[in-house]
């Protein structure tokens, strides 16, 4: 008996497991400048964004730790009902730069993850035109 329980434990956690796929690498994504700016402060994540969005269908199905390896820790994270969570990444300045990271209406990328914790949503707002500087 204790050993049947045993083979059930390892094979569920086999099965758990293996849900969702590592994330491949996404051709002309620079990471590492997206992962060294974050809450978009420097602005840095609006050049990496174009490859990012058109690769975003190999995202479908990733887990939530093989994105944070991809693109760092979340700028923002939401728990949803159940066991569904979002992760935010702001793609432009705004008040989440100003002193206490307070929430801001700036453009962002939000990754929605399912029960199962892999990606069922990757949803972009769209970037405000750049400002000339004077």
């Amino acid at each position: 008996m204790r050993r049947t329980r045993l083979l059930l434990l390892l094979l569920l956690g086999g099965v758990l497991n293996g849900c969702g796929h590592a994330l491949p690498s996404l051709p002309g994504f620079d990471a590492p400048t997206w992962r060294s700016d974050p809450y978009a402060c420097r602005d840095l994540r609006r050049a990496a964004l174009p490859a990012l969005i058109s690769g975003k269908e190999q995202l479908y199905e990733s887990r939530a730790n093989d994105v944070t390896a991809l693109l760092g820790q979340p700028d923002e994270e939401e728990l949803r009902a159940g066991t569904e969570k979002v992760y935010y990444y702001y793609l432009e300045p705004g008040t989440q730069c100003e002193g206490r990271r307070a929430r801001s209406g700036a453009a962002c990328l939000s990754i929605r993850f399912g029960p199962i914790g892999t990606v069922t949503e990757v949803l972009t707002d769209p970037l405000r035109p750049q400002t000339p500087q004077p």
